[in-house]
This record gives structure tokens, sequence and C-alpha cells, in this order.
């Protein structure tokens, strides 16, 4: 792929930004949450219909569309998450979420635009194409996880995806700028519940019951020597307890109290040891002050691992198109999860961070908040890497 080539799909997505301006902000003003994403899935399925691109629905939420291209080839795909969070959105302007206590906080409204940019100017080069790509869209990634699912019910065959690629914006980057990461990019994550239970008993004689309030305390302050005396230093875990509940009167001993949170490890030993530690320590805590503790642990995503072929040809791809200093190679990875690593652990992939930050819009906030916002410039830069990255793939298979 030459570089006047990057130059063409770059060019047709500036021209294409007014259209994905207005295609963000839809997505934008009616978020949904994990596998509620009907509208959404509605709204995808029209832009496939305008642009020619036949497709299916998958995970119930979600939808995959297929471009054929005119020229045999191998099978790449590319995928956008489709989800919104719980959070009521504070910003002030005209695409503000149109629905209270949701909020694309998180990009995915860009993702999904960006991967509808890269769908529409590879459909326009079609018979040119030489093989197939896949576009993912994807329900849940912030709850449940639609990849899976959609793993499951065969999106990665017929014909088989040998490459997948992903974005996620980042406020911290500036926009025009992507950034690779070799290896491991995001923790695993599993679920934690504790139950601790004690005796009801009356405040003003503690000695006759049992307070679960002190002994999930306990448990509690317990929890937080694991990462720091029982995990290598050299290592990164977390463990964070983000809900307790229990009681029911300010004069009266609480009886069972609920604690609900997270634990997030990069390494599979280290995942392990800290999950049974978590165990050990919060029921032999509660055991030595006189209560018991239950501990539930689900399991939730797999570390995302980048392929390291896959990660070079999307750094070889925005070098080409944005030029070299827009490319940043991170050194370390971070403790947030991504199922996108579902997908990686089936086929080779890269995954990577997309450049919103725009200091004088005042698009600066971190995702997850009610002011997160980003520079929409970004998703013409979305667009074209996506398309790139794909064409690149497949002409580069078809060389071999």
């Amino acid at each position: 792929m030459s570089a006047i080539q990057a130059e063409q799909i770059q060019q047709r997505a500036q021209e294409m930004l007014p259209w994905l301006t207005s295609v963000r902000r839809d997505f934008h003003q009616y978020p949904e949450l994990g596998m509620e994403e009907f509208r959404t899935q509605e709204k995808i399925i029209g832009y496939l219909e305008e642009i020619g691109i036949p497709f299916y629905k998958a995970a119930g939420t979600g939808v995959v569309g297929l471009i054929q291209g005119g020229l045999p080839g191998a099978a790449v795909a590319l995928r956008g998450d489709m989800d919104a969070l719980p959070i009521d959105e504070v910003n002030d302007t005209a695409y503000r979420s149109k629905i209270g206590g949701k909020m694309h906080a998180c990009g995915h409204d860009a993702h999904m635009t960006c991967l509808l940019g890269a769908a529409r100017i590879l459909s326009e080069h079609k018979e040119l194409l030489p093989g197939t790509v896949k576009l993912f869209f994807q329900p849940a990634e912030e709850t449940v996880g639609g990849a899976l699912p959609m793993i499951r019910e065969g999106v990665l065959e017929n014909p088989r995806v040998e490459a997948c690629f992903g974005l996620h914006v980042s406020p911290e980057l500036p926009v025009g700028k992507i950034a690779v990461k070799y290896g491991q990019m995001n923790a695993s994550s599993d679920d934690l519940h504790i139950t601790v239970r004690g005796e009801n008993g009356h405040g003003a004689y503690p000695h006759k019951g049992r307070d679960a309030i002190v002994i999930a305390a306990h448990v509690i302050t317990a929890l937080q020597t694991i990462v720091s005396r029982n995990v290598d230093p050299r290592e990164a875990a977390v463990i964070t307890l983000g809900v307790i509940s229990g009681g029911t009167a300010g004069n009266i001993l609480a009886r069972e109290v609920k604690l609900t949170g997270t634990i997030r490890t990069l390494d599979k030993l280290v995942r392990a040891s800290v999950k049974q530690r978590v165990r050990e320590v919060a029921e032999l805590t509660a055991k030595s002050l006189g209560g018991e503790a239950t501990v539930e642990l689900e399991e939730g995503y797999t570390s995302l691992i980048n392929n390291k072929a896959m990660v070079d040809l999307v750094k070889r791809c925005g070098e080409t198109m944005l030029g070299a200093e827009q490319v940043r190679v991170n050194d370390f990875p971070m403790m947030g999860v991504e199922d996108f690593a579902f997908f990686a652990e089936h086929v080779p992939s890269a995954f990577y961070h997309l450049g919103v930050r725009n200091e004088a819009a005042g698009c600066t906030y971190p995702v997850h908040h009610p002011l997160f916002d980003l520079d929409e410039s970004s998703l013409a830069v979305g667009a074209a890497m996506q398309a790139f990255n794909a064409w690149t793939f497949l002409q580069e298979r078809a060389e071999k």
C-alpha cells in the first residue's frame, strides 16, 4: 500500500467528517446500556443498508457487516463496541444525552462511528479489495461482555477471520495521534462479592452480639495487605472494594454486611494467587472475630495481549498516514479491562488508542466522567486508520 493510497483514504475520511459527526452525535444523544442497544442496533443496520453492506444480527443486540472484496483473499475484522454507561451527563452541548442516567462516557459512540466510516470507505473501493472485511458492532463491553457471545455464535468463521483490529478513544492523547502497545495491553478482571455475617444485638450491649460492621471493617483492612505483602513488587495487582452495605439502625448491631469489588491482575499466576488469598484472608479474619465470611469470585475478562505482527502493521499504517511523530509506543499495560481480549485470544489482533484530547475545546476529562467529551475531528482519523489497517492487512496477505 503506497503513501498515495493512504492519502486517498485520509482525504475521503476528511470529506466524510460532517457525516461522521452527525452519526456520532445521534448515537451520543440516545445512549443504551449493555444488551439494551436496540435503537443503536437499528441505526447501525440503517447505515449499513444505506451504504449497501450485507449484515446479520449477533449476540442479541450486536450486528455483523460483511464487505466482500472484488478480488480473492483473506478475511479481516474491525470491531467497535456499542454500549453506554449509567452516568448522568452534565455537559452543556446541543448533542448531550437525552436519556437520564445514561451517557456515552467511554467513547463507544465514536468507536461505532469510526467503524461505519471505515466501512463506507472500504465499500466504495470494494472491487479492488483483495478479500473480505467483517464489521463487528459488539454490545455490552462495559457489562457482561459481548465479545464471547459473538465468538460462540461463529462470527470469526465463514470466512475464517485471520486478524482483528480495534481502537479506543484516549482523552490523554492529543487529537491526531494514536498510541500502540506491544504485548500485554490490559489487565484481567474478577468480580468480588463478600458476605460478612455476625449476630444482631443492642448497640448498648455489644458484648452480647457479633458486630458484622466491625468484622467487615477488619476484613476490608486486611484485604489491602494482599497486594502489599503477598504480591511480588515487580508484578501488578489491584483489589478495590467499591460497595459496602449492611445494618438496619444506628443502635442495632448489624447481622450482615455485603462487600462488592473487583480484582485486577496482569499475570495468570498472580491472578490465581490473589484470588486464593482474598478467600483465605476474608474467611479467617471474620472467623477470628467471631463471625464468618463467604467469598464469591466471578471470572471477568481475560488479559488483552496484542499480537506483535498486528501491532507492527498498525504502527506502520499510523506512521504512513499520520507521520512518525504522531504515533506513540506505550511502555506499560493498563489495569483497566477490555473484552476485545477475547477476539485477541482467538486470532492475531491489535488494539490501539485514538487521541481525542483538545484542551482548547475542553476535551480533557477522563472516560467514565460526566463531563467527558471528545474532539470530533478524531472521527476522521479513526475511520481512516481502521480502513487503512484492514486494507493493508489484506493487501500484504495477498502479496505473500
